[in-house]
């Protein structure tokens, strides 16, 4: 049996070369941010590339990530995509080492990849590939250097007449890639902070003028301030996000325009934020959902909004809904990051407080909740009525043209479904026998809640005390006093809305229109 020695060398070269496909990558990452910098920051490799996954993940898979991460989903899809270019620069540095320029060649793929994500955004232009060309080019160059250092002969301890290689060398490049890298990262990030100054300086500038229509106050028994219980008013930095934006816009308030366009759109108009706070601002206090949201899920809250009506906009410029022979039937509203949502015209022109919002609770809007200005229709789904960083307002058909979500498998209209929620005893909760406040929300935004009614071990339902209404366009808060007894016990709970539809029991998922069924509770109550 013949034995082959086995070359002390190959291990060892085998190792360094995955190094040296990390470092290269690391290097045509920060190039890339560095030149993103000078282009936009959607154009970065990373978030190009998070952005074309994200639209091309089918709709139930969007939904789970939803779910099992909550607003953690961009964080874990980042993560996730930094993992499969290094598990890819490993392999191009391994690949290099035995045959260089096919490994180079891989490195350099870095580029087109990203470059082809990037141009497929909708608001692409051909300068948001240059970032991803650039760091295609860093990480090739860089590998080329660290693997010629790996073949070049110098000394090393191993077999006799064995090929050396010049670690000390290698080291040195190692190292000085590694710092280049660092100093484009930091560069990146803080030209990329220099550049976003503006707008952060724009927001902390803003004086929103009072409203000539203020909110009423919230009635004083609205918010029935119990432990567990959600708060009436979301605070801002409470409420939901979902979006598909990885990289937040930040938007300059002084050079925001929005433009509506579009059939039957007589007088096309083009505001300014200026123009727009010109205008009188009302305040009206809306819940809004989302419809991703599950049943008893957390994607609702509620806020008190400032903007300027829509439906006075839109008549200014000449629109009329369908109903009064108006040829247009959808509002496509569009982001600065090229996102789309389409809303019913004659939803808008109802008579609804639909705006377009500047103000969240008393204070401009924050950068992840659409600053400068965004949409805001009660009664509907965000992802057909709440555009955020809001651009663009044209008016067409729902025949002649899909948005985003609806082009994803999403229905074209979709109103707010009845849904109730039991805040407090959590799941799973460990309770004493006797008296226990079950309490949650409920909403039917634009009808209203009626009624709230709360059944044990699928018993008698039994009517729970409503908070105070303030409107029919916000949640109301509903608590029921239990007599808890020993044992295991389901809790469930179902609302009636303003025009006397009771919340169905039957269960959906949220595609295409939003979950339904009876949000359930199951608690053990000891017997002490």
């Amino acid at each position: 049996m013949i034995r082959v020695k086995a070359d002390p060398g190959r291990r060892p070269r085998h190792a360094l070369g995955a190094v040296s496909g990390l470092v290269a990558a690391c290097a045509g990452l920060a190039t890339a941010e560095l030149a993103a910098v000078a282009v936009r920051p959607e154009a970065s490799p990373v978030t190009a590339v998070g952005a074309a996954v994200v639209d091309r993940t089918p709709a139930a898979l969007k939904e789970w990530a939803i779910r099992q991460f909550g607003t953690a989903d961009k964080l874990v899809l980042t993560l996730g995509i930094v993992a499969a270019l290094a598990a890819f620069a490993i392999a191009a540095g391994l690949l290099a080492v035995r045959h260089r320029p096919a490994g180079i060649a891989l490195a350099a793929a870095f580029g087109p990849v990203g470059a082809a994500a990037a141009l497929s955004r909708p608001e692409a232009a051909w300068t948001d590939a240059l970032p991803s060309l650039a760091g295609g080019t860093a990480a090739a160059g860089v590998l080329y250097l660290l693997v010629t250092a790996l073949h070049r002969p110098g000394p090393v301890s191993g077999a006799a007449g064995s090929e050396g290689m010049d670690r000390r060398g290698f080291g040195r490049l190692v190292v000085g890639a590694v710092a280049l890298s660092a100093g484009a990262g930091y560069a990146g990030r803080r030209l990329g902070a220099f550049g976003s100054a503006g707008a952060t300086a724009s927001r902390a500038d803003l004086v929103l003028p009072p409203p000539a229509v203020p909110a009423p106050p919230v009635p004083a028994g609205a918010d029935l301030r119990l432990p567990g219980l959600s708060r009436f008013v979301t605070p801002n930095r409470s409420f939901y996000r979902v979006d598909t934006a990885l990289v937040v816009p930040r938007v300059d308030a002084d050079t925001w325009r929005l433009r509506i366009h579009g059939d039957g759109v007589t007088r096309p108009l083009t505001l300014g934020l200026r123009e727009l706070l010109a205008r009188p601002l009302v305040e009206h206090d809306i819940t809004l959902t989302c419809v991703s949201n599950e049943v008893g899920g957390p994607y609702a809250g509620n806020a008190r909004w400032l903007g300027v009506p829509l439906a006075d906009l839109l008549r200014e410029a000449g629109v009329r809904p369908p109903s009064q022979g108006g040829p247009a039937d959808q509002l496509v509203a569009r982001s600065v990051d090229g996102m789309t949502l389409g809303t019913p015209v004659e939803t808008v022109l109802d008579g609804r407080e639909a705006l377009l919002a500047v103000g969240m609770n008393g204070e401009p809007l924050p950068f992840h909740h659409g600053f400068p200005v965004r949409m805001v229709v009660p009664g509907l789904y965000g992802y057909v009525s709440a555009c955020k960083w809001l651009r663009e307002l044209r008016l067409t058909t729902f025949a002649a043209y899909d948005a985003y979500w609806v082009r994803r498998s999403w229905a074209p209209r979709a109103p707010v479904k009845t849904q109730s929620r039991i805040d407090t005893p959590r799941p799973s909760a460990e309770l004493g026998p006797g008296r226990v406040a079950v309490a949650g929300v409920a909403w039917a935004q634009h009808r209203g809640i009626a009624r709230v009614e709360v059944r044990v071990d699928e018993g008698r339902w039994r009517e729970a005390r409503l908070g105070e209404a303030d409107g029919s366009d916000t949640w109301r808060q509903w608590v029921w006093p239990w007599e808890a007894v020993p044992g295991r016990h389901t809790l469930e709970v179902r609302a009636t809305d303003g025009t006397g539809a009771v919340q169905t029991a039957e269960r959906a998922g949220t595609v295409p229109d939003g979950a339904t069924g009876l949000h359930a509770v199951s608690v053990s109550v000891s017997g002490r």
